[in-house]
């Protein structure tokens, strides 16, 4: 499997210049996927002047496609991780930080990690690790119809939620509900079939984020990052829906997830970073012609100070 077929990276050139990658600098890409900015960074650097960059995934199947060369070091671990295992590689500080938070192509096209509703006869599964946590079919079977409520509507914004929940505590309890069919037959009588794409992908994308506790995750990375950047070092993330921007957003100009000014007696903020750029960098037309799954995403950078 290479890297075309894996995942093609979005804003590759934006975010090496978000970064500022130089030759003898320690950087850390937290979502390595198919390797694709990985390899763009390593080929920056130079081992003799002490240029390394270390890569973070959680899924075995990336981990696979690891680049083979002394400039770089692949973690297989979720990145809420990053601050244990730069400990453990007696790395003190580092020089840039970069998240693509988008799943992979490889994720949404192998039917069998049932991350997209295109595939009937995946499995239910959704986890990033299969080795580890709730898939989405332990979820969909077991939460009561509050916590399901609760997920369509906070991550998938759908106004039907608790209809959805209903439905599928019914049909589960006729049987388990374990394959994407199964799920499809049961929520499409909530979807509005001129909005039907949108709506299943936002349903999909709810149940992925629980599955993966992507927030969660997001939450404490950024939390990571900062105290594992030296001062002047850059925080770059690329961002694919409003849940995850926002927490960026926040984080980059405030230092914390709520958006909270803190300021001293003197009226100076607290902030421990510095956006560059009041507005995400985005795709250009070229890219998403090129790329129509990067239309969405966003890049968002900051100093630490």
């Amino acid at each position: 499997m290479n890297q075309s077929t894996y995942h093609i990276p979005a804003l590759l050139e934006q975010s090496l210049a978000a970064l500022d990658v130089q030759p003898d600098g320690v950087y850390i890409d937290c979502t390595y996927g198919g390797g694709g900015h990985s390899k763009a960074i390593v080929k920056c650097l130079d081992a003799e002047q002490g240029g390394h960059l270390y890569a973070f995934d959680q899924d075995r199947d990336a981990v696979k496609n690891a680049i083979d060369d002394k400039r770089f070091t692949m973690i297989l671990s979720n990145f809420r991780y990053l601050e244990n295992f730069m400990a453990y590689h007696d790395v003190d500080k580092v020089d840039g930080v970069l998240a693509d938070l988008g799943v992979s192509f490889h994720h949404f096209d192998d039917p069998e990690r049932g991350f997209s509703f295109r595939w009937p006869e995946g499995s239910l599964d959704m986890r990033m690790n299969r080795m580890a946590g709730r898939s989405a079919a332990d979820i969909v079977n077991t939460c009561p119809a509050e916590e399901l409520t609760r997920i369509f509507r906070l991550y998938g914004e759908m106004k039907r939620a608790p209809q959805i929940a209903a439905a599928l505590i019914q049909a589960r309890q006729k049987e388990p509900i374990t394959t994407v069919s199964q799920f499809l037959d049961i929520i499409r009588s909530f979807i509005n079939p001129r909005q039907e794409k949108k709506e299943l992908a936002q349903i999909f994308q709810a149940l992925r984020i629980e599955v993966n506790d992507e927030l969660g995750a997001l939450r404490a990375m950024l939390n990571a990052a900062l105290k594992v950047l030296r001062p002047g070092g850059r925080l770059a993330v690329i961002t694919y829906h409003s849940l995850e921007d926002r927490l960026v957003k926040n984080f980059m100009k405030t230092g914390n997830m709520e958006g909270t000014d803190n300021r001293d007696l003197f009226g100076n903020s607290s902030s421990p970073m510095r956006m560059l750029g009041s507005k995400p960098i985005v795709p250009t037309q070229a890219e998403t012609d090129a790329n129509p799954r990067s239309r969405s995403a966003k890049l968002r950078t900051a100093v630490k100070l």
